[in-house]
């Protein structure tokens, strides 16, 4: 028997505290007959460990490997130390030491235990709307600053009673030193809200909100991050209902189910999709329909996907449980444009047109969080709004050894996040919208504040997008620092890089609806060669018009009419093209108005408000219009999405690309769409399947990535593809481009943890404001 005893000092960085990682420390240590003690530090776990040689060994490796599910760890250090005689092992009281980086955890989807106990009848936290433990439950969203302690939540009004502080102090209990840990006794309260605000026992509230559900009524919900508008998913006159009064015409609706045997029953659901749905961050998930018909059109139109949640809190379980479709609609609650409300008075002042009826309660929410969202591409997880779950988790960039600058990152626009770096850590705010409104403009600027509060940090750099009307660029110059611009596509490139821990050069393709060039043109169908310290570019789409600015975005046709003067200007403003084939008329844009039709002509001849711009995402709008799907749209990149969905229907084995030419021009390569234009018109008027036409166009884009790459490796020798910027949350384009460039050799890289649109280019910022002013 091994008897030399050993003594080492063992420091865990991560997110460690909060989540049990000193009673899992203490047991495991008891397991392997090891003395010693644990304590938390401002920013660690610190453990001395006292044992035979083999026996640490073994403790130190499965700290890493069994840590508890919750935890994140970040870095274990382990030095040797000298023998103490310990006789037991401890847990003992925290001390705070040096610079406070304590690392918070994300909010918790509720566990399988609290879930247990929630349906318990003779426990005492029978449907109690708050249950919850050191497993699960909110986190990030009540935290007011650091340290993580009760005195420092939203939680702090409420005195825990003997019952609680018994379970919170206890070592050995699953609610040691869970900070929002309660119950009826001394815990949060819940209300339904009518017009008299008329008060509900919360054991009865379920099922009387499961009644007024069920009778069609829309019920607004106090979750984690903010508020929800709900409604039962399957009654088809409700969803018309919440539609009307939301004032949102066509972008689909998210739905909440019962279970994942709810969901499997309306959507194809793989393992690793399966995994993330009942992961403990409970993201929407984007899962393909079984069959549209399943569920009322209302809910997703034209929709062959559907956004779905597990039930993430005690309140939700209650209220999915009691209806009988076991299915809610759960989609934000606010106001078009408006961010999510958060703050009981602005839900009762602003949902009551809305809702029906609103539940709320009064543990106070100190951050707004939207849920996230997400996908599985090729089985790899595929962001598209990461925010509750997965913040405040930081990305950690080992630049080896390099001390970087603290650098705060604005993000762009629209889908704004910001990103906030502390030494190796690069912290992606949660989703903060679009910022077109006063309302959402305070948000992010909370948010800024709130994050350099719970980090204990600051910024000495300011990273922003070229644009200079964005909101973002302008708070940037407000805030006296030094200011770093990042050109709006190099940003996006460098997001995925940092998402796929690239260092060095790449080629980027960088393809989205809008980004201010460095020629002042809109840039959106770009390819680059470079990286972190710069971007060249090196190929893009021809520019074109885009009448009316902004309004094209908003009205595709007007897209379609430019792209179609475009590939046919010599014939422009007559009715045939060289084929004598009608491009005007019943076969295009059948529904707009000669007059306004015209009216765009003669802008464009006459150059009157026409930007130019090279962007993919216009090009998408253009070829909807073109094929009658999309004249006008209710939201962000409608028409795009609605040509994707149709491509799926296509029944094409064997799919011919349309003509793409690419011309060399002053050492970059422009690429022409005059011929795919001309060719897609050719197709709509020799009667070709809409489906075929979407999916031969979807195959041309992807061919001419694979050209524009292989010429620029053929010039640079560069072999890494990057892909990144909205467009490529195309999944149809996406998965091509892929399949195409590895069957020619090249390394493919693109999103996983952070979006492909703009909610990531915060982090492209701030990582090239870094490189640029490394010490």
């Amino acid at each position: 028997m091994e008897r030399d005893i050993v003594c080492v000092k063992i420091k865990i960085s991560g997110i460690v505290q909060g989540v049990g990682f000193r009673p899992f420390v203490r047991r495991l240590a008891k397991a392997l007959s090891i003395n010693g003690l644990v304590k938390n530090t401002d920013s660690s776990v610190e453990v001395t460990a006292e044992g035979s040689k083999s026996h640490i060994d073994k403790f130190c490796s499965r700290i890493r490997e069994d840590a508890p599910k919750n935890s994140w760890i970040k870095e274990v250090i382990i030095n040797d130390h000298d023998i103490c005689g310990f006789e037991n092992f401890d847990i003992i009281e925290s001390n705070t030491i040096g610079e406070r980086n304590t690392y918070i955890s994300p909010d918790l989807s509720i566990c399988n235990e609290c879930r247990e106990e929630f349906f318990e009848k003779k426990n005492k936290r029978y449907l109690y709307p708050f249950i919850n433990c050191t497993n699960c439950g909110p986190r990030f969203t009540i935290i007011e600053g650091i340290p993580y302690d009760r005195d420092k939540t939203t939680m702090k009004k409420f005195n825990m009673c003997p019952s609680c502080k018994r379970e919170y102090d206890d070592y050995g209990d699953r609610r040691y030193h869970a900070q929002p840990v309660s119950c009826r006794d001394c815990g949060p309260t819940i209300k339904l809200c009518d017009s008299t605000e008329e008060c509900m026992d919360d054991r009865n509230i379920f099922t009387y909100c499961g009644q007024i559900i069920s009778e069609g009524k829309i019920l607004a919900i106090k979750g984690i991050g903010g508020y929800h508008l709900a409604c039962d998913a399957m009654n088809t006159e409700a969803v018309r209902r919440l539609r009307q009064r939301k004032i949102r015409d066509d972008k689909p609706f998210a739905v909440m189910v019962k279970d994942y045997e709810t969901a499997n029953k309306y959507c194809h659901i793989s393992p690793f999709e399966r995994k993330l749905l009942e992961s403990k961050e409970a993201p929407i998930v984007l899962l393909k329909l079984r069959d549209r018909g399943m569920l009322p059109c209302m809910v997703a139109p034209g929709n062959p996907y559907l956004g779905v949640m597990l039930p993430y809190t005690p309140i939700h379980l209650g209220l999915i449980n009691a209806i009988d479709s076991h299915m809610l609609v759960m989609t934000s609650g606010n106001k078009s444009s408006e961010p999510i409300y958060y703050r009981d008075q602005d839900a009762i002042s602003n949902l009551q047109d809305i809702a029906d009826l609103i539940l709320i309660h009064d543990r106070e929410i100190y951050i707004r969080t939207d849920d996230s969202v997400t996908r599985e591409v090729l089985g790899k997880e595929y962001m598209i709004r990461r925010s509750r779950g997965y913040v405040p988790l930081p990305l950690t960039i080992n630049l080896e050894g390099k001390v970087l600058p603290r650098v705060l990152a604005c993000g762009g626009e629209l889908k704004n996040t910001f990103c906030i770096t502390k030494g190796d850590d690069f912290y992606i705010s949660h989703h903060i919208g679009d910022l077109e409104n006063m309302e959402t403009n305070k948000s992010f600027e909370e948010g800024i504040e709130h994050f350099k509060n719970i980090l204990n940090t600051d910024f000495d750099i300011v990273a922003c997008d070229m644009h200079p009307e964005y909101l973002s660029t302008k708070y940037a110059l407000t805030l006296n620092k030094k200011v770093y611009f990042v050109q709006h596509h190099h940003a996006h490139i460098a997001s995925c890089m940092v998402d796929n821990n690239l260092s060095g050069e790449v080629i980027g393709v960088a393809f989205d609806g809008t980004g201010y060039g460095e020629d002042g043109n809109i840039w959106g169908g770009e390819f680059f060669t470079g990286g972190y310290r710069g971007f060249k570019r090196a190929a893009h789409l021809e520019y074109i018009k885009m009448p009316g600015g902004d309004m094209a975005v908003k009205e595709p046709w007007r897209m379609a009419l430019s792209y179609i003067g475009n590939s046919i200007k010599d014939n422009y403003g007559k009715n045939q093209d060289d084929d004598g084939i009608n491009i005007e008329g019943d076969t295009f844009l059948r529904d707009i108005d000669y007059k306004a039709i015209r009216t765009i002509e003669l802008m464009m001849e006459r150059n009157i408000n026409c930007p130019v711009t090279s962007s993919m995402g216009r090009l998408f709008d253009a070829v909807s219009a073109i094929l009658g799907l999309r004249n006008t749209i209710s939201y962000e990149g409608q028409a795009a999405i609605e040509l994707e969905y149709l491509a799926l229907d296509s029944t094409l084995e064997v799919v011919e690309p349309y003509s793409i030419s690419i011309e060399h021009k002053n050492n970059v390569y422009i690429i022409s769409t005059k011929e795919l234009i001309s060719d897609i018109i050719r197709s709509v008027v020799n009667g070709e399947k809409k489906a075929d036409i979407s999916l031969r166009f979807h195959e041309s884009i992807a061919e001419m990535v694979l050209c524009c790459c292989s010429r620029i490796r053929e010039a640079s020798g560069l072999n890494r593809v990057v892909l990144s910027g909205g467009v490529f949350q195309n999944i149809t384009l996406l998965k091509s481009c892929i399949k195409l460039l590895k069957n020619n050799d090249f390394e493919v890289f693109y999103h996983e943890k952070v979006p492909s649109n703009d909610g990531g280019i915060s982090l492209g910022q701030a990582m090239m404001a870094c490189m640029d002013n490394i010490d």
